[in-house]
């Protein structure tokens, strides 16, 4: 159980893994031998075979070493970063607050494993000028792996008609070899009995991954020293989110608190319940025909329920949360503006890596042109393959897109062909009369058809994945970070119309465009449009979000955690009849899944998915911060715990922010409060309430006494069609009231069914409020972004410090050299 080779000394920094094939041994030899030798690899006797040590006897591995003329060369041509002189800028002041946060802290070795340094891009040419203590050490194993990927990603291995072959990801996707990765330097419930190993691995699971530790801070210093700063970036981003998640549920809960205290004085549930008057006012049949007259008060539960939702408090919070997103977004880029200084970032841009060519593009591209800004010579994408490329791909997002609204509506025809059966079974069935109360036609409807679109949405997102993947790589995008871009914003697109198309339909569409008795309006010609509860619309809303929501949440967990444990255990049972002592560091490691480079991608989805249902929807919601707080407290913890003990160790790369992501998340809060003013205005029954309460209202004593009343229309029995009148009238009625606010004229009346002026006074209302509120929203946001710069004052002046030191050493280094050549005589010089 070691990293290094049996001499000690050597460090394995990569392993490549391949199945004993005598067809494919020219493929390998030449790749192994030829290819590495010319990028001056040492092989431990080129190739060391382990193949009776491995589970079936077949499974053979390459351990590569980097020595350090490799290391030194591939250095400079990344731009690494490293120390030439420890840091004397003192530190931070400390918060008073300090000692209150103690039992939080983790022990200083374990937050901050290295000291802090000045430091330089690496050159070959001023070796003396860094802090080389040790050649073994000087460069980190996550550096040096990242050396290695690179090399292995641009090592050439042979030509087929006539062009280049290269790169470990062509080899591993034809079959060639099985596996390439980095090493773990331990057990992760064990230390290593190698005093040469740094045992972080352990480390990070004792202080980290378990979820006994859920409480404490993340030791980001040492994920970014084990991982790099990609993975350190995308935990420290998470970590940030879910602490500015605790402000958001504890105002959430609030605001859900004084919905729960205030629900005996709601004016509207009270009349409902009344048996005076919710009693004695009869609706209108749900469905045509088959349905019956039912009386208001069978509603009373479900309205009572629904004011815990939609109260004035629904308001305060969607302004709360349109100024949440922005501090939000604002705390975070001056987060992320320390970490950059404090993980030697500043200075890049992105990584080399990345900005370069793809070697799938290089590979596929056979045409040549002149870069303008390097005057060499490169591969190519020409005009017209690009545009029949770009078509193909937009025409197959399109075709998804449309996929999924066609689901959305056989949902909505679901949803429409039940809703006739659930209210017939509930008004004809006696034997229901607690369930009733509170499973209202229009909710059993809701809740039946949200776990039915939750299942819909996980079926397509298995072949959304795929084609994304499929359709980007037919794009052949020319680097690195071009291909991550495409892919999100292709995977991003399908997510969001996936999972927030039917939270849209019932936020916006759903009891809007019903008709009223006689003029029902229907979906292609046969299917009645739903109608709102009589407590309007946002306790559906609530049930649709609290299922897909939760829902996503528990199967991502199950996928994320159980998933790579049962495919771990099932792959390792053979190895368990092993001795420990055989079963060596590489065969451990090549025994976990795979992370892949698009690992994080799939984080990163998941959690900005998560911030469009806290943020799109969250004035029907309050409790959803809360929601997605307990979530990501487990999901830090569990994507934690699968990256240190169920996966191979990921190969370090560089980044200095979160990418597009943080693009996506800014149009995402923009777009929230224009969603938020609309359910206020439109989906809750906020506003016309409040227009009655101070224009309507005759009982001063009472102001909202008869809203029911008055918000419910008449409607004439005897008016009825023949296909919409109902087979039975036990009661005799002559008249019955619509379920929704729809405030028309009476029977009898001049302009008997047309909307009455309140019905435009509220209309109005609620375009008011629409504008009025996104413009508060808006100036505040923009006032608060103003007033809070992007780094902090202290990271620039100590970027500023950085840069003057560094200049100056490296100055005093050349005039030192220009010195000794002098000295010697150097006429050069």
């Amino acid at each position: 159980d070691s990293i290094f080779f049996r001499d000690g000394v050597r460090r394995i920094d990569f392993v490549l893994s391949y199945v004993d094939d005598l067809n494919k041994e020219w493929e390998k030899n030449n790749y192994s031998h030829k290819s590495c030798k010319k990028t001056r690899f040492s092989l431990m006797s080129d190739l060391t075979f382990l193949g009776q040590e491995s589970e079936d006897g077949k499974i053979y591995f390459v351990k590569i070493h980097a020595p350090w003329e490799v290391l030194i060369t591939y250095a400079e041509v990344l731009n690494i970063k490293v120390p030439i002189k420890e840091n004397d800028i003192p530190s931070m002041m400390e918060n008073p607050l300090d000692c209150m946060l103690a039992p939080l802290r983790l022990p200083e070795k374990v937050m901050h494993p290295e000291p802090d340094y000045f430091t330089a891009p690496f050159s070959k040419d001023k070796q003396e000028l860094y802090l080389i203590n040790d050649e073994s050490t000087f460069f980190s194993p996550s550096m040096r792996n990242r050396i290695v990927n690179y090399i292995l990603t641009r090592c050439p291995y042979g030509t087929e008609e006539g062009k280049k072959k290269f790169g470990i990801k062509r080899l591993l996707n034809n079959g060639t070899y099985s596996a390439a990765y980095p090493l773990h330097d331990c057990q992760y419930w064990k230390k290593a009995n190698d005093p040469n190993c740094d045992n972080e691995r352990y480390t990070l699971y004792m202080e980290w991954a378990r979820f006994l530790r859920f409480y404490k801070e993340q030791p980001l210093d040492l994920i970014r020293k084990y991982y790099g700063e990609k993975i350190g970036i995308y935990f420290a981003w998470l970590g940030f989110y879910t602490e500015m998640l605790f402000l958001a549920a504890v105002v959430g809960l609030i605001c859900f608190l004084y919905g729960l205290f205030t629900m005996d004085e709601n004016m509207s549930s009270k009349e409902i319940c009344d048996p005076a008057i919710g009693g004695e006012i009869f609706m209108c049949p749900l469905c045509d025909k088959e349905c019956e007259y039912w009386r208001l008060n069978t509603t009373c539960q479900s309205s009572e329920y629904s004011h815990l939702f939609d109260n004035v408090a629904t308001l305060f919070f969607a302004v709360f949360m349109g100024i949440w997103v922005t501090l939000f977004l604002e705390f975070w880029k001056r987060r992320q503006a320390r970490l950059k200084y404090e993980w030697d970032l500043v200075d890049f841009e992105e990584e080399q890596q990345q900005l370069q060519l793809r070697p799938e593009y290089e590979a596929k591209c056979t045409q040549k042109k002149k870069n303008p800004v390097t005057q060499e010579m490169e591969p190519y994408l020409p005009i017209t393959s690009q545009a029949v490329r770009f078509c193909i791909s937009g025409a197959t997002v399109l075709f998804w897109v449309s996929l999924i609204i066609a689901s959305m509506i056989a949902v909505i025809v679901y949803r429409l062909a039940v809703y006739a059966a659930f209210a017939s079974l509930m008004e004809n069935t006696p034997d229901l009369p607690h369930i009733g109360g509170l499973l209202t036609p229009q909710l059993a409807t809701s809740v039946t058809a949200s776990c039915l679109n939750f299942v819909v949405i996980m079926i397509l997102n298995f072949f959304y994945e795929r084609i994304a993947i499929w359709i980007t790589d037919m794009e052949i995008p020319r680097t690195h970070m071009e291909y991550e871009n495409r892919l999100t914003m292709k995977m991003f697109l399908f997510q969001f119309v996936n999972y927030y198309s039917s939270c849209f339909y019932v936020a916006f569409f759903k009891g809007k465009f019903v008709g009223y008795p006689g003029a029902y309006t229907y979906m292609f010609s046969h299917w009645r449009n739903e109608e709102c509860d009589p407590a309007g619309c946002l306790i559906e809303l609530t049930t649709q979000l609290t299922i897909v929501m939760a829902g996503k949440q528990i199967w991502g967990n199950i996928q994320e955690a159980i998933v790579p444990w049962i495919c771990n255990w099932w792959g390792r049972r053979k190895a368990r009849n092993n001795p420990e002592n055989l079963y060596s560091r590489w065969e451990q490691d090549h025994d976990l899944q795979t992370f892949g480079a698009l690992g994080l991608f799939y984080e990163y989805l998941e959690m900005v998915i998560q911030f469009g249902f806290i943020t799109l929807f969250v004035a029907s919601f309050p409790l959803a911060p809360l929601l997605a707080l307990m979530n990501n407290i487990l999901e830090i913890r569990v994507d934690s715990w699968k990256l240190t003990t169920q996966y191979r160790r990921p190969v370090a790369a560089k980044a200095h922010s979160i990418g597009v992501w943080q693009e996506i998340l800014n149009g995402m809060a923009i777009l929230s409060v224009v969603t938020n003013a609309f359910i206020v205005a439109f989906t809750s029954d906020m506003i016309p309430r409040l227009v009655y309460y101070y224009a309507y209202s005759e009982n001063e004593d009472s102001p909202m006494s008869g809203y029911i009343n008055n918000s419910l229309s008449v409607f004439q029995i005897a008016d009825f069609p023949e296909k919409n009148k109902p087979k039975l009238n036990p009661d005799d009625l002559v008249i019955c009231r619509l379920v929704y606010r729809d405030y028309r004229y009476p029977p009898g009346h001049e302009r008997s069914y047309l909307h009455t002026m309140q019905f435009w006074h509220i209309l109005a209302a609620k375009l008011a409020f629409i504008i009025i509120m996104e413009h508060v929203v808006f100036i505040v946001k923009f006032f608060v972004a103003w007033m809070i710069p992007d780094v902090p004052a202290d990271v620039k002046a100590k970027i500023k410090r950085e840069k003057y030191l560094t200049q100056k050493i490296l100055h005093e280094y050349e005039l030192e050299k220009l010195k000794e050549r002098l000295c010697q005589g150097d006429k050069g010089a």
